[in-house]
């Protein structure tokens, strides 16, 4: 997808602004003029519903995008899921973007790619923390939307520039710039609200 529609600014919180997928989204929105904060994980305690208030406060949209690799997945995001539901809601910020995970998606033929023959065993109980953290988001009051790629990350090739939707397939790739690009233009423009959306990179002269 491409953008077409100019946007006013906006204020952006980015929570996990220190990892790949928070970088390249800060680095997105402020190139598009936004005024962004730039949360790290370390600094900032996600799972503090009051420090996701006080950070919160006086925004017009939040992005997750932390993680935190010395913790228990399960506990991490579900306490991060909480929080935010709730010090979102306390700061009077009603659109969040969440990152999540390609596992979660249905394939075309609707199948989970989690629940597909041959997903790595190792890889579930990091998909089973996201996916209760996403019924906690999914319950909630809060605008939403969860992004993530359709497939993997492309950590090797180059952004090209633009994207596409597509359902669950291990078999199509994203690069973080790329990523970002779906982050931000779902911050800006809200397209979709309460559903989990795939994206994969796409050159910018494909249909």
């Amino acid at each position: 997808m491409l953008r077409s529609t100019v946007v006013a600014m906006m204020k952006i919180v980015v929570f996990g602004a220190d990892g790949k997928a928070g970088s390249a989204a800060v680095t997105e929105a402020k190139s598009r003029g936004h005024q962004v904060t730039s949360l790290d994980r370390p600094e900032t305690d996600v799972t503090d519903p009051a420090v996701v208030a006080s950070a919160a406060a006086g925004h017009d949209v939040a992005i997750m995008t932390a993680a935190d690799p010395t913790a228990d997945p399960a506990v991490f995001f579900r306490s991060a899921a909480e929080s935010l539901v709730t010090g979102l809601t306390e700061a009077g910020v009603r659109r969040l973007v969440w990152m999540s995970l390609a596992a979660l998606l249905p394939d075309a033929d609707g199948v989970r790619l989690m629940d597909l023959d041959g997903f790595p065993a190792e890889f579930q109980p990091f998909s089973l923390a996201h996916r209760a953290a996403l019924e906690i988001v999914r319950g909630s009051g809060l605008d939403w939307v969860a992004v993530s790629p359709s497939g993997n990350f492309d950590v090797v090739g180059e952004p090209v520039g633009a994207y596409q939707i597509k359902p669950g397939d291990l078999t199509a790739s994203i690069t973080y710039p790329d990523l970002a690009r779906a982050l931000i233009d779902e911050a800006e423009r809200d397209q979709f609200r309460r559903m989990h959306i795939g994206v994969t990179g796409r050159p910018a002269d494909e249909s």
